[in-house]
């Protein structure tokens, strides 16, 4: 990607005659403005470093979650997620701000009409020019002016300042993008909403599935207790075997417990994202280990149109452009027209007499700024210096897209590849704790033995379950990493 020169080219001076006084403000006006010299990017690879083969030209952006994760009960529990997650509606609630700058920056632009309405009274010390006027004056025939002076009036107002320069425009064209960004902002908290819901469920599954592992092989650690506390009866084993075994069923149990938490933190954790207290949450059990498959993945340059965040930081550099020209205008003169018309009077009872109490203004005013320019030049550095930061944000946003595409491929394809070797594995060791029972009883192992067997087939079948869980949390960071995960 190039940048673009973001700021436009020095303005000319005005040449002519014409009165010093508006000639002086004019010319210190006259500015020329450097250009905001961002360091080139460097463009984005055409295919993602991870694939062996050219990518699809399809993208899973284009899917929405249902598709994706082709779980129906996953697919409710997204739906109420969306509906009732708080934080969402709070970044909801924020793009409803940025609206509200919109139009206020947008109303700026127009005139703006009043109506005032006021009535009072004053007095003027006697020893002042206005006192001693009034002391003398006739405010009506043969009727001098009251010491307590009445004034009333009802009048219409109105101002303008005429954008000529464009500094108001820019300030609303910055808000509109600011406004996207904060619409952009909803779907980056969407996405990870989606993402969390996702994974705390495949958590609770995979606990589930531990923990019912863990009370089948509490019921076997049981049986071979039992069978060793026999054996020490007859004297073919010793109370050293019967201790092993029951340190190693008290660990199990131990473990069970931790799991048993674990449900519980993950079953809260599931029910906070859906915005309730925490209730049950149904849910099948888990019976196969078959890895998450995913469709095709697109091209790069398709990041940086599917990814929210890419999009808001696209938006925020908007806008900072839009800042710095608003902030160049300032050095140019301001044009205000100001009008006025109503009906004043010192007395209720004359102020709709016409045309006596009617009253009209109208006023044009150029201002531009002359001495402490240095104010209004430091916060166009500071804009600029904004615009730098955006851009350099823009392009490190860019950037850890690509990187996170590329390690969420590789890792879920390497996720796959170890839940295949640790079903493998398991499969092997899932007779071995009948065959070494069956042997520790006919005598041809020793208590051991079994408490190997065990123990192997216990970790390998909880190594397999955690496999699972992490390919399935590898399948949702890689959905994430390619921009879905917020359309409904």
């Amino acid at each position: 990607m190039r940048p673009e020169r973001l700021a436009p080219s020095p303005q000319p001076c005005p040449r002519g005659r014409g009165g010093t006084v508006a000639l002086a403000l004019v010319l210190s006006s006259c500015t020329a403005f450097d250009a905001v010299v961002i360091k080139e990017q460097e463009k984005l690879p055409d295919v993602y470093a991870a694939l062996e083969a050219s990518p699809d030209a399809g993208t899973p952006a284009k899917l929405d979650w249902n598709a994706w994760f082709a779980d129906p009960q996953l697919t409710a529990l997204v739906t109420e997620a969306l509906d009732h997650n708080q934080s969402l509606a709070m970044a909801v609630e924020r793009v409803e701000l940025a609206r509200a700058g919109v139009t206020r920056t947008t109303g700026a632009l127009f005139p703006r009409l009043d109506v005032g309405v006021a009535g009072g009274i004053r007095k003027y010390g006697l020893y002042t020019m206005d006192g001693a006027g009034n002391a003398t004056t006739d405010i009506l025939p043969n009727q001098r002016v009251p010491v307590n002076l009445g004034d009333f009036s009802l009048s219409l107002q109105a101002s303008w300042e005429a954008d000529v320069w464009g500094k108001l425009r820019n300030q609303k064209n910055a808000a509109a993008s600011q406004l996207l960004a904060s619409a952009e902002g909803v779907h980056v908290v969407a996405t990870g909403l989606v993402g969390e819901v996702a994974t705390a469920w495949f958590e609770l599954r995979a606990l589930d599935r531990m923990r019912a592992v863990l009370t089948r092989t509490i019921t076997h650690q049981q049986t071979a207790l039992e069978a060793v506390r026999l054996q020490r009866s007859v004297g073919r084993a010793t109370e050293l075997a019967v201790q092993q075994f029951e340190a190693q069923l008290l660990e199990t149990q131990a473990l069970e417990v931790t799991v048993e938490q674990q449900i519980v933190d993950a079953e809260n954790r599931l029910n906070e994202l859906l915005g309730r207290f925490p209730r049950p949450i149904e849910r099948p059990a888990l019976d196969s280990f078959e890895p998450a498959g995913i469709a095709s993945v697109g091209v790069p340059a398709e990041l940086l149109r599917n990814r929210p965040d890419v999009r808001a930081a696209e938006h925020v550099l908007d806008a900072t452009r839009f800042d710095v020209k608003s902030a160049q205008a300032a050095f140019f003169p301001n044009i205000n027209l100001s009008a006025a018309v109503g009906l004043q009077s010192f007395s209720p009872e004359y102020l709709f007499r016409l045309p006596e109490s009617l009253i009209y203004n109208f006023l044009g005013g150029l201002v531009a700024p002359l001495l402490n320019r240095s104010a209004i030049e430091a916060q166009l550095d500071g804009a600029k210096a904004v615009q730098r930061e955006a851009m350099y944000g823009y392009q490190r946003t860019v950037l850890s897209a690509y990187v996170e595409v590329v390690s969420s491929l590789s890792n879920h394809r390497n996720m796959g590849r170890v839940l295949a070797l640790k079903k493998e594995q398991q499969t092997q060791l899932a007779e071995s704790i009948e065959i070494a029972d069956q042997l520790f009883r006919a005598g041809k192992a020793n208590y051991l033995e079994v408490l190997l067997a065990q123990q192997n087939a216990l970790r390998t079948e909880l190594e397999l379950i955690e496999s699972w869980r992490r390919q399935r949390v590898a399948s949702v960071t890689l959905y994430k990493a390619l921009g879905g995960g917020w359309q409904r």
